[in-house]
């Protein structure tokens, strides 16, 4: 019987459609100076992760029997995926599963930079009392997003999904990408209407001038894409969301931004930091914030279970 470690969890569709194939799934989260002696004494077959878990050289040279690794998710960044392929292990990921999940959060922290929700809900809780009348004057200069142009770096299947909503709100969007040059995208509605939207490819200091809104969404990179002669090309007044990776987004010329009023606000799901942001990033008020949830929600653990597993049955059966 082959063994499958998913140290960072398994959604129970996952786990029942393994058990059903034969394989013992073992849902348990190994300390990572344990997890190499965990795979070899129980001799496990396929070790599945999330972000929380590095699988770098060290571990894969102390698990030679090893055969599989499967990350719930887009990126491979924890993974040192060269070295393990390099030593016949196979190594994928879940890239459609949570496409879904990432571009509604976009969204939600959109809709909280234009209405000042996340502010607001720091300050009604203190002073929602007595200073109704004061707090509802100090929100009520919002924007709505229909009309607006919403800016997205990076266009593969989570920025073609945000897209896809933003069109839908009756938003003009522009992209750019350093594979797409143009792309044609199908809305699907609820009742089986559909319309496609053709779009081009633009360069990236006109997606930055031209968007009220810009949302990332790109690898992990080795050095800041958006810095502070990016940030300056943003329309005054305009909002950043960043659901991608840290380090992506350079926080200093971010909060410069903010406190110079030049940008409106800002929403981050992922830091430079991470998992422990500044103090800069976490109470500025003009900063929309949520701790590394892009992809999880109950329907995407659900995806991401089910193709996990379904991988790791048709790569070792």
């Amino acid at each position: 019987m082959k063994v499958i470690l998913a140290n960072d969890g398994i959604a129970q569709e996952g786990i029942v459609l393994l058990e059903k194939e034969g394989f013992q799934v073992q849902n348990t989260r190994v300390a990572e100076e344990q997890l190499a002696n965990y795979i070899n004494t129980n001799k496990v077959d396929a070790l599945l992760v999330r972000s929380a878990t590095r699988v770098d050289k060290k571990l894969i040279d102390a698990c030679p029997d090893l055969k599989l690794i499967g990350r719930g998710g887009v990126g491979l960044d924890n993974i040192d995926v060269k070295y393990a392929e390099s030593k016949g292990i196979k190594v994928f990921n879940t890239p459609e599963a949570s496409s879904e999940s990432v571009a509604e959060l976009v969204f939600a922290h959109l809709l909280n930079g234009v209405r000042f929700l996340h502010d607001s809900n720091r300050n009604m809780p203190l002073d929602g009392d007595s200073q109704f009348k004061q707090l509802k004057k100090s929100y009520s200069a919002g924007v709505e997003l229909k009309g607006k142009t919403l800016g997205i770096v990076g266009f593969g299947r989570i920025g073609q999904a945000t897209a896809k909503m933003a069109l839908a709100l009756g938003m003009e969007v522009l992209y750019t990408d350093h594979h797409a040059d143009e792309t044609t995208l199908t809305l699907s509605f609820y009742n089986g209407q559909t319309i496609d939207f053709s779009l081009q490819k633009s360069e990236l200091k006109d997606v930055l001038a031209n968007s009220d809104f810009v949302s990332l969404h790109v690898p992990s990179q080795d050095t800041y894409l958006i810095g502070k002669k990016e940030l300056g090309l943003m329309k005054p007044g305009a909002g950043i969301i960043n659901t991608s990776r840290g380090g992506v987004l350079d926080e200093v010329a971010l909060v410069e931004a903010l406190e110079n009023n030049h940008l409106a606000f800002a929403g981050l799901d992922v830091f430079e930091s991470e998992p422990t942001p500044e103090i800069k990033i976490l109470m500025n008020p003009k900063i929309s914030l949520s701790p590394h949830i892009g992809g999880s929600t109950l329907e995407a653990q659900q995806r991401i279970g089910k193709e996990l597993a379904q991988n790791v049955i048709d790569l070792l059966k």
